[in-house]
């Protein structure tokens, strides 16, 4: 059997070799073997094959290798702090992991590699962009912000890679991609790197890429979905879902999990009821700051947080070691994103589990990608969180619920108690102020005449009693009960003022 190859047999110089060792990384992949000897001569290329197999290497080594670091001879020679290669990433946090990887493999070669994206200020960016940087890994929008800022100088990349270009074209940054390709020089290497190749992607290529290679680790639909993920298909109602959840996640070999949602408010409602359940869980999604999604990406590689409940927007940046299970809370909006979503587990040749719900009104929108990626699950089975094959299918033990803490009970006081917080039914109404602090009891037999008489009502009249809040907040009568006196005029008289004024007539001449 032949022994497996190494990047050092590749050609990959040994400062990158080394750091890439210190961080457990030694033998290649499938699609770093092939697209390794390529890139490294400055070939074009496009790059395909399915999610979570060590793209961001495949070209992120070809970069480092081909920029001139501090240490080389020829440093001197090249326009000083002005970039020399550009990765443009579809989403903030694929951003974030491109650059931490390159941060990793370039530690020995001394790069200065800066991440630009929105949602943060721009102070930061542009202090480090003054003070040069060697590689800019950014969002399209933001870059071009920069770019018309006149702080981003893009005239002297020689490399540029797009990242994740099916998601681009997904999210609508074709036409800024385009205008970034056309700040820099034609001489540059451009490498393309996708899952996908719609046809948008493939005239990008042939307008500005000469004469990419094309490079297929595998093919297109059939094997974009991880072999060594575990896939199963529920019909499950909306409100049985959380449960279900926290059932999967007290699986034997439950470890990580991200459960992706259709909608922002989704999210949220998700993380709070797992919290609520007992379970470590957070949103990411795009009304959350900046700061709080990278927050929430640290707490969940460092373990601190098990489950990560997010958006598609945000599926393409999760690259986390240790996923082992995906559900899709909501059934995929197509393909693709089914793709896309459960490529997140199974990561770099280890298992994992993708757990999709369809609700009864997607079952035809399921049968369509089922039928596109070719899959098994036709019929999807009618689940419920007291469902035999659940326990079975997942390894849940059996007896488990779906929360690991009790909810809070409801202090109940004894009936005595109870009574004599509420005034107590047969005991004296004075009780009732004393008990809401140091406020005086009402005296309920306080009314105001509109006439300026003081008096008491007429036999028959019945006070009725305003509540506090009724007067405008800061008013005299805020804070005081306001008790008014409706009388009846016999004889049907007609407005209510003239019937008052009579019976006080009839009064003073008795």
């Amino acid at each position: 059997m032949r022994p497996l190859t190494t990047f050092r047999e590749l050609g990959v110089l040994p400062d990158i070799c080394d750091a890439l060792e210190r961080a457990g990384i030694t033998t290649p992949f499938a699609i770093q073997e092939m697209t390794l000897s390529v890139a490294l001569m400055g070939t074009d290329l496009i790059g395909q094959a399915r999610t979570g197999t060590g793209k961001t290497l495949a070209f992120g080594i070809p970069v480092l290798q081909r920029s001139v670091a501090p240490k080389d001879p020829d440093y001197a020679e090249i326009p000083q702090g002005k970039p020399q290669a550009l990765i443009v990433a579809p989403t903030r946090e694929l951003a974030l992991q491109v650059s931490s990887d390159l941060a990793i493999a370039s530690k020995d070669r001394g790069l200065r590699v800066l991440t630009v994206y929105g949602g943060v200020g721009y102070d930061g960016q542009l202090e480090a962009l003054e003070a040069g940087v060697d590689v800019v890994v950014g969002t399209p929008g933001r870059l071009i912000d920069l770019a018309n800022r006149r702080a981003l100088d893009l005239s002297h990349v020689h490399a540029l890679v797009l990242d994740e270009a099916d998601e681009m074209l997904d999210l609508g940054f074709l036409p800024d991609v385009e205008r970034i390709l056309r700040m820099t020089p034609e001489t540059r290497q451009t490498m393309l790197f996708s899952a996908t190749m719609p046809s948008a992607i493939v005239a990008l290529a042939r307008t500005h890429m000469r004469h990419p290679m094309n490079i297929r680790a595998e093919s297109s639909y059939d094997t974009t979905l991880v072999p060594a993920t575990a896939q199963f298909i529920y019909q499950a109602h909306d409100l049985d879902k959380p449960e279900i959840i926290g059932r999967v996640l007290q699986a034997e070999d439950a470890e990580k999990i991200i459960v992706f949602t259709r909608t922002k408010r989704q999210s949220q409602r998700i993380a709070d009821d797992l919290a609520e359940r007992g379970f470590s869980a957070s949103p990411l999604h795009g009304d959350m700051a900046q700061v709080a999604r990278e927050k929430a990406l640290a707490k969940f590689r460092e373990d601190k947080i098990r489950v990560l409940v997010a958006t598609d927007v945000a599926a393409r940046g999760i690259d986390v070691r240790g996923v082992s299970h995906v559900i899709n809370y909501t059934c995929p909006e197509d393909d693709k994103t089914y793709v896309h979503r459960i490529g997140r587990t199974g990561r770099a040749g280890a298992t994992g589990t993708a757990i999709t719900f369809v609700d009864w009104a997607d079952v035809q929108r399921w049968k369509l990608i089922n039928k596109t990626l070719d899959l098994p699950f036709d019929e999807p089975a009618e689940t419920y969180s007291t469902s035999p094959h659940l326990y079975t299918d997942l390894g849940i033990p059996a007896g488990t619920k779906g929360r690991v803490v009790d909810p809070a009970p409801v202090e109940r006081k004894p009936r005595e108690e109870r009574g004599g917080d509420r005034g107590g039914r047969g005991g004296e109404r004075s009780d009732r102020g004393g008990d809401r602090g140091d406020r005086p009891a009402r005296n309920r037999s306080r009314t105001r005449s509109r006439g300026g008489d003081s008096g008491g009502s007429a036999a028959g009249a019945a006070p009725t009693t305003g509540s506090a809040t009724d007067a405008p907040e800061g008013s005299a009568e805020a804070g005081a009960p306001r008790t008014r006196r409706r009388r009846r005029s016999r004889g049907g008289s007609g407005q209510g003022g003239q019937g008052e004024g009579s019976a006080q007539a009839a009064a003073e001449t008795a």
